[in-house]
């Protein structure tokens, strides 16, 4: 049956195309740019074989050549995203590398919606993958420590910037859902909020809002976020 393979495969191990036929109409790259646009019009969700084919003016039948499996197309798109990283030579000062690393990503995780669903570590083969891990390991040659401790601190890094990206993007997809604004939402719960505290049931609650009652620079929290993570591994931390 179209898509199901008999064993396990790695897509980047294949031919471009299988199967009889004349020359090859597509390359996988023209495969996954279709994808991606549809994801990044419609969401992951809009993403299926008959949509690329239609979207590439093929049959779907004709796309099980070039692409076997539904999960290799995911493949493809997290490969064709990860070209938009801007590989630079590293500076000398790996933790600033990083953090513009882990910026860059989740800009770009902001501009492809759908990505952070897509992070897991079975995609981490493709070629632009792979450049970009190479990538990081270079910016991290400063630091003396294991090769397996770096690829612990990316692994760490670029979950703290999926977790963080993908609670923002579901926070504005739900604020676009709502009938009503976002600060008339925030008013509410605000309001809500004030009379429990209110009770004295939460006392400790009550000294933290104190202590800190303006607005959250999400910006300043995130760039928090990835120096604790970068303080973990620095032996001399700042």
């Amino acid at each position: 049956m179209a898509g199901k393979a008999a064993e396990p495969q790695v897509i980047w191990a294949r031919p471009e195309r299988t199967g009889r036929g004349p020359r090859p109409a597509f390359t996988r790259a023209d495969i996954a740019a279709a994808a991606v646009r549809i994801a990044d019009t419609g969401g992951l969700d809009a993403v299926s074989m008959r949509h690329v084919a239609a979207e590439l003016g093929c049959g779907t039948m004709s796309l099980y050549n070039y692409v076997p499996r539904k999960e290799d197309l995911y493949e493809l798109m997290i490969d064709a995203i990860g070209a938009e990283h801007d590989i630079q030579e590293p500076s000398g000062d790996w933790r600033a590398d990083m953090i513009r690393n882990a910026q860059e990503t989740r800009a770009i995780m902001r501009r492809h919606t759908w990505v952070p669903r897509l992070m897991s570590g079975v995609y981490g083969f493709s070629p632009n993958t792979l450049r970009y891990l190479e990538h990081c390991l270079a910016c991290l040659e400063p630091l003396d420590v294991p090769y397996s401790v770096k690829m612990e601190l990316v692994a760490l890094l670029n979950g703290v910037v999926t977790t963080y990206t993908a609670n923002e993007i579901a926070t504005a997809e739900r604020t676009r859902a709502m009938p009503w604004s976002e600060e008339e939402e925030n008013a509410v719960r605000i309001a809500y909020l004030g009379s429990q505290v209110a009770t004295g049931a939460y006392p400790r609650l009550a000294a933290a809002f104190m202590a800190d009652s303006g607005p959250i620079d999400l910006e300043a929290v995130f760039t928090r976020a990835l120096e604790r993570v970068l303080d973990a591994f620095d032996p001399d931390p700042r």
